[in-house]
């Protein structure tokens, strides 16, 4: 019964290395060079290298803007001039 944890915790690590090693694949700001020596360090250091990569590029990314900032600001469509006074 030991012998059948110790293929799951196998399994759970091959497959946290292969998603890793596929997301650093697909990424376009690295380097062939990078890109290979990256996966080659997530594949040899399993654990701690997939994970510290993949939140260190996840960090490198821009946040999607989901929706425009709530607010009354001015705007360079509307056809009102203002003088002031």
């Amino acid at each position: 019964m030991e012998i059948k944890y110790w293929f799951i915790i196998l399994a759970v690590v091959a497959l946290l290395n292969l998603v890793v090693s596929i997301y650093l694949a697909k990424r376009d700001d690295l380097e062939v060079f990078q890109k290979a020596a990256q996966i080659i360090l997530v594949w040899l250091i399993p654990i701690f290298a997939a994970i510290g990569l993949w939140l260190f590029h996840r960090s490198q990314d821009v946040p999607p803007r989901l929706s425009k900032p709530l607010g009354g600001g001015s705007s360079s469509s509307s056809n009102i001039t203002g003088s002031g006074d």
